[in-house]
């Protein structure tokens, strides 16, 4: 389990957390959401142990992050939204020279999502598109069977059938041994596929709960007429839909991009609402 304790980062003068306690035990995958500059790729650059908090912990089943140890490195794999790849190389070749450092690598894995999303092994890198090189890395990233699985905008540059590969390969790798977090500010692309979610702001953690909490408290409502109660309303065709609380039970469909707004709109209604 990732358990962070007390955490404080900045860089230089400016703050990023302070004082920030979550965790996030196995067998999910976990969806983080923010607006730009909340610190979502700095969580996951201290979580592989890239950044050292100022105070408090961040450990990884025990181990210290920032020390990161070999028996700590080779159970947890971080895949950036930008990666710098060498123009003469081929995804197996990248791959061949990540898999030494992975006991759990598949080179079978790795062929079969690189056929599952269509692209040729053996090409190099400068032949391809973007969203071909970042399937390539996407097949690369998952084939080292890693416990811990970090992605960063991993659907950025996909083009829609290929955003379907990558949710149906990914619910494939999820399984209860597993932690995945997706950083991501296309929630759409994986909306259901994050359970729980988590989202950042202004130094803290505004949410952390999973979809079944979320709809226990909160009904997405779809009506005529924007609702005078509502946390968040938005206008659709033929209508509104509406964040409400959820006050009779009743169970409705999550939408994430709306609960976003609406915690983003409502900090300290959440806040009472989820502690």
């Amino acid at each position: 389990m990732i358990e962070i304790r007390n955490l404080d980062f900045s860089y230089k003068k400016t703050p990023v957390f302070s004082d920030i306690t979550l965790s996030f035990p196995e067998g999910s995958i976990y969806g983080l959401l923010g607006e730009n500059g909340v610190g979502k790729t700095t969580l996951l650059k201290l979580i592989c142990g890239l950044q050292r908090p100022a105070s408090g912990t961040c450990t990884l089943d025990g181990q210290t992050c920032h020390d990161r140890l070999p028996s700590m490195l080779q159970r947890i794999v971080f895949l950036p939204d930008e990666v710098m790849l060498p123009d003469n190389s081929t995804p197996q070749r990248y791959v061949d020279e990540l898999a030494p450092f992975y006991p759990t690598f598949s080179q079978g894995t790795f062929l079969r999502l690189m056929q599952e999303l269509e692209v040729d092994a053996d090409r190099k890198f400068r032949e391809m598109s973007f969203g071909q090189q970042k399937k390539s890395l996407i097949a690369a990233t998952l084939s080292l069977g890693t416990d811990y699985v970090l992605l960063d905008e991993p659907t950025n540059g996909l083009d829609i059938p290929s955003k379907a590969q990558f949710r149906s390969i990914l619910s494939q790798r999820a399984d209860e041994r597993s932690t995945i977090i997706i950083s991501t500010h296309q929630v759409r692309d994986v909306e259901n596929l994050i359970d729980p979610i988590v989202i950042l702001s202004n130094n803290a953690v505004l949410l952390n709960a999973s979809v079944q909490r979320i709809t226990e408290k909160l009904r997405f409502e779809y009506g005529t007429d924007q609702r005078a109660d509502a946390l968040y309303s938005e206008m659709q065709p033929g209508g509104y839909l509406n964040v409400v609380p959820n006050t009779d039970g009743a169970e409705s469909q999550i939408n994430i991009e709306a609960l976003f707004n609406a915690v983003l709109r409502n900090k300290n209604t959440f806040r009472e609402l989820f502690k």
